[in-house]
């Protein structure tokens, strides 16, 4: 089952829809306690996805009013995730690109929560602060319960959905800073989505190609399957340390191909568009403005 946040053009507060093709079905409109958003209906637990499912299948069979995607705006794919984690060097090629030193350990950051954003949506910066932004196409994984000390074997089941994430980074900032989070965490440089794609559509998460596109021209070009930690690895890993709450958004890891080590670079820049595309989830795409 797919699930997005979406409004009409000209409205502020997003609404949980399932999603069917290139419509959308508002869950407050089959539904008197519908969830009111995504983090809602995972909280709720594994009872309340089996009813909603259940309940939207049924309307839609029954001929309940369906909305065109073309005529909705996209919010964040999560709205309030208790934590966004993301992995740093989970990608060989991508590690070597940057030049970063392999470590025993995964590489994991906070990003805040102000830089998530939907798709379609227009990003900004301040040129002087950042003057070398740069794009990554990352698989999202959403944990749908409480995860502790799970081991690889099963944490998939720990997982509740997926989506697109381009981990937005200010390179300038992050070879000068000793820590990650500040560089990828300015105002919407998180989008995320189109869609939450739920775990069961998506047997095996090692098996998805990722590619980047911006302003029409190919740069990234990958599989999960070349992840140096697995989906199942990464939620173990985390899970030793620290309970994974619920709607937790784990970003991934970006493969090869960033800008920052092309030659010569290519960065985002005033007008530029960026489309990140991941198998069986869809595409995702931003706009880029300076201010």
């Amino acid at each position: 089952m797919k699930f997005a946040h979406l409004r009409v053009d000209g409205q502020s507060t997003p609404r949980l829809a399932a999603v069917f093709a290139e419509s959308a079905l508002f869950l407050d409109e089959i539904l008197e306690d519908a969830p009111r958003d995504l983090q809602d209906l995972i909280e709720r637990g594994s009872g309340e996805y089996d009813r909603v499912r259940a309940l939207s299948e049924n309307a839609v069979a029954h001929g309940a009013t369906l909305t065109p995607l073309e005529e909705l705006r996209y919010s964040s794919a999560v709205l309030r995730p208790p934590q966004i984690i993301a992995i740093g060097a989970n990608y060989a090629a991508h590690s070597d690109e940057l030049k970063l030193r392999t470590e025993t350990g995964a590489i994991v950051f906070s990003l805040w929560p102000n830089s998530l954003t939907g798709h379609e949506s227009t990003i900004s910066w301040a040129p002087e602060v950042a003057t070398q932004v740069d794009y990554e196409a990352e698989l999202g994984v959403i944990i749908g319960r409480p995860a502790r000390n799970v081991s690889v074997r099963d944490a998939l089941d720990y997982v509740f959905g997926y989506t697109v994430v381009n981990d937005i980074t200010a390179r300038n900032l992050q070879f000068s800073e000793a820590q990650w989070s500040r560089c990828k965490s300015f105002d919407g440089f998180t989008p995320t989505g189109p869609v939450v794609v739920t775990r069961d559509e998506i047997a095996d998460p090692q098996d998805l190609t990722l590619t980047t596109h911006v302003d029409g021209r190919i740069l990234q070009d990958a599989s999960t399957g070349d992840m140096m930690r697995s989906v199942a690895e990464l939620v173990s890993y985390l899970s030793q340390t620290s309970t994974l709450l619920p709607g937790t958004l784990i970003s991934t890891g970006s493969p090869g191909g960033a800008g920052y080590s092309r030659t010569p670079p290519v960065f985002l820049h005033d007008g530029s568009t960026v489309t990140i595309t991941v198998d069986k989830i869809g595409f995702l795409t931003t706009h880029c403005r300076t201010l």
